[in-house]
C-alpha cells in the first residue's frame, strides 16, 4: 500500500511540473552546474569514510544521481586548504580524504583522475574547483602535516578567525599558488579551473582588521590606500593565472563565483539596488573588472537570496549581472541548500525552479550551479525531483565559447542501423571523419519521428552525449512499436562546437 501511494504522489507531482512547464522552451545548450564539497565532508566522502572502494562507490552514486537529474557539469573540490584530493602535484593529501593530513589511500588511488573519467563517461564536464588563498579551516596543530606549506613558509601566513590564511599581498604568495594549479592544468584532463568567493576573508564577529598592515607598507607605496592595495592584489592572481592556464591549454575553461552582490548604489554609483555585504569593499573581488578585462571566461555569483528579498533581491541582482558581462558567461550560483529555510521566501518550495524558468527568461544567463551537492542527492523540497521531470527533463550541451574556439569539426559520417531481432532496440554505428580528427571530442545522437520538424535545436530530440571520440556506437533501448523513427549524429569538440549532421538513417519498428 504504502508503495502504491508513493507511485501515485509521483505521477500527480510529474504532471503537476508538466503543468507548470507548459509553453517553456528547455534550451539545448545550458551550464547546469554542480558543487561538490570536500572541506569537512560536506558532499564527499562522507565523514568516516576512508576506505578507498567505498569512496570511489560513493561518487560514482552522487555522479549518476546528478547524471539522471539532467546535470552537465561538476564543480569537484580539490583543494580546500592547501591540500589535495590529487596526486600530481606539490601539497598534502588533505585529511578530509584520509583522516590524517599528508596521508594517501590505502590502497592507492587518485581521487581527481577517477572523477575526470566518471563524469566524461557520462556526459559531464569536470571542473577543478580551487581555493586559493585558504590554507586551514583550524589551528589545531595534529590537524597539519610536517610538511604543509604553512609548516615549510610560515612567512607567508596570517591568523584569522581561527584559521591560516595565505597573505596575497606577498608577490611569492602569488607565484606558489599559481604553480600549484598549473600542477592540475598540466597533469589532469579537465575542463575549467574554478574559485569560489573566497579572496580575502569574510570578517569575523567582531569586525576585527586584517593583519596586513606591515605588508601594506612594504609592498603598498603606489596606492593611496589599503583598500585598493588589496583589490588590485587579487586582481594580479586572476589575470596572471588566467594567462598560464591559456598558454598551456587554451581550451581549459576560468571561471569564478564571488559572493553575490558586487557593491551596493548606496556607496557605489555603479552597483546595486542592494543592502547587504560587498564582495568588492569587503572581499576585495573585483568580478566586474575581471569580466571587463576578458580575464576570465564566466561569472558565477551566488545569488543566495530568494524573489523580494528586502537587502538583496534575487531579480534585481540577476539584472544587475546580466548588464556586466562584457561578452562573457554569466552563470547564476544557486542556494540548493537553503530551500527547506523557515524564511520569507524560501518557504515557497517553488522558490528555486521559479528561479531557474526566470532566468532562462535573460538571453545574457547561460545557466546554473548549486551548491550543493547533498542538497540535491537528498532532494531537499523536491528540487532534484523539479530538475529530472521538468526543468531539465532533456538533455544539454554546455554553451560554446567563441572567443575560446568558434570552429566545429567535421561530421561523422556513414551511419548505420541495426534493429534488433525483438525489436526492442536499435544500434547505432558511425564513422569518423578524417578531416580534422583530433579537433573530435565526442558526438550527439538525435532521434526524430518521421513527420516531425528535423530541428537540431531542440532538447528533446537528443537520445545521448557522449564524450569519447572513439565510442563510435549508440544503442537506443526506448523503441515504440509502429513507430517510423529518423537519426542523425554530429562530432562536438572540446568546447562543444557541433558539426554538421551526418547521413540520415530511417528504422521503422513495426
Amino acid at each position: 500500500m504504502l508503495y502504491f501511494q508513493r507511485a501515485i504522489i509521483l505521477i500527480l507531482f510529474i504532471f503537476s511540473n508538466l503543468y507548470l512547464a507548459l509553453g517553456q522552451t528547455i534550451p539545448k545548450r545550458e551550464l547546469r552546474g554542480v558543487w561538490i564539497a570536500t572541506v569537512a565532508n560536506i558532499d564527499w566522502p562522507s565523514r568516516d569514510n576512508i576506505n578507498p572502494e567505498k569512496q570511489k562507490q560513493e561518487l560514482i552514486d552522487i555522479l549518476d544521481n546528478h547524471q539522471r537529474a539532467g546535470l552537465n557539469a561538476v564543480f569537484f573540490q580539490i583543494r580546500p586548504s592547501a591540500d589535495a584530493f590529487y596526486a600530481k602535484g606539490r601539497e598534502p593529501w588533505s585529511r578530509f580524504l584520509t583522516g590524517y593530513q599528508g596521508q594517501a589511500p590505502s590502497p592507492f588511488y587518485d581521487p581527481l583522475e577517477f572523477v575526470i573519467q566518471e563524469a566524461h563517461r557520462r556526459g559531464m564536464e569536470l571542473h577543478a574547483w580551487i581555493n586559493p588563498y585558504r590554507a586551514s579551516t583550524t589551528l589545531r596543530a595534529d590537524h597539519f602535516s610536517k610538511d604543509h606549506i604553512t609548516k615549510t613558509k610560515p612567512e607567508w601566513f596570517f591568523k584569522y578567525s581561527g584559521k591560516y590564511l595565505f597573505n596575497p599581498g606577498l608577490p611569492e604568495v602569488r607565484e606558489y599558488i599559481i604553480d600549484v594549479i598549473m600542477d592540475v592544468v598540466k597533469n589532469y584532463d579537465i575542463d575549467g579551473v574554478h574559485f569560489d568567493d573566497y579572496f580575502y576573508p569574510y570578517p569575523d564577529a567582531r569586525n576585527t582588521p586584517l593583519p596586513d598592515a606591515t605588508t601594506f607598507h612594504q609592498f603598498g607605496k603606489a596606492f593611496a590606500n589599503i583598500h585598493d592595495w588589496r583589490r588590485d592584489n587579487v586582481d594580479i592572481l586572476i589575470r596572471d593565472l588566467g594567462l598560464a592556464i591559456k598558454k598551456e591549454k587554451p581550451y581549459i575553461k576560468y571561471g569564478i563565483s564571488p559572493f553575490g552582490i558586487w557593491d551596493n548604489k548606496r556607496d557605489n554609483p555603479e552597483g546595486s539596488e542592494t543592502f547587504g555585504l560587498s564582495g568588492f569593499r569587503t572581499l576585495y573581488a573585483d568580478g566586474v573588472k575581471w569580466m571587463k578585462e576578458g580575464w576570465i571566461d564566466y561569472i558565477n555569483p551566488q545569488i543566495y537570496f530568494p524573489f523580494n528579498n528586502r537587502a538583496a533581491a534575487f531579480e534585481i541582482l540577476l539584472d544587475w549581472w546580466e548588464k556586466h558581462t562584457y561578452g562573457r558567461h554569466f552563470y547564476v550560483g544557486h542556494a540548493a541548500y537553503r530551500v527547506n529555510e523557515k524564511k520569507p521566501g524560501w518557504t515557497d518550495k517553488g522558490q528555486i525552479p521559479k528561479q531557474i524558468r526566470h532566468l532562462r527568461a535573460h538571453h545574457e544567463v547561460q545557466g546554473s550551479i548549486y551548491f550543493s551537492s547533498k542538497s540535491l542527492t537528498d532532494n531537499l523540497a523536491g528540487l532534484r525531483d523539479s530538475m529530472q521531470y521538468n526543468l531539465y527533463q532533456y538533455k544539454a550541451l554546455p554553451p560554446t565559447m567563441d572567443w575560446i574556439d568558434s570552429i566545429p569539426p567535421s561530421a561523422p559520417f556513414g551511419l548505420q542501423a541495426q534493429l534488433a531481432s525483438d525489436f526492442r532496440s536499435n544500434t547505432l554505428k558511425w564513422q569518423k571523419s578524417d578531416e580534422g580528427q583530433e579537433q573530435i571530442y565526442g558526438y550527439v545522437i538525435y532521434r526524430f519521428v518521421q513527420g516531425e520538424e528535423i530541428d537540431l535545436n531542440s532538447a528533446a530530440h537528443i537520445l545521448a552525449i557522449s564524450y569519447d571520440r572513439d565510442y563510435l556506437q549508440y544503442t537506443d533501448n526506448s523503441l515504440s512499436p509502429h513507430t517510423h523513427y529518423l537519426y542523425m549524429v554530429t562530432a562536438i569538440d572540446r568546447m562543444k562546437n557541433e558539426s554538421k549532421i551526418s547521413n540520415i538513417r530511417e528504422v521503422i519498428v513495426p
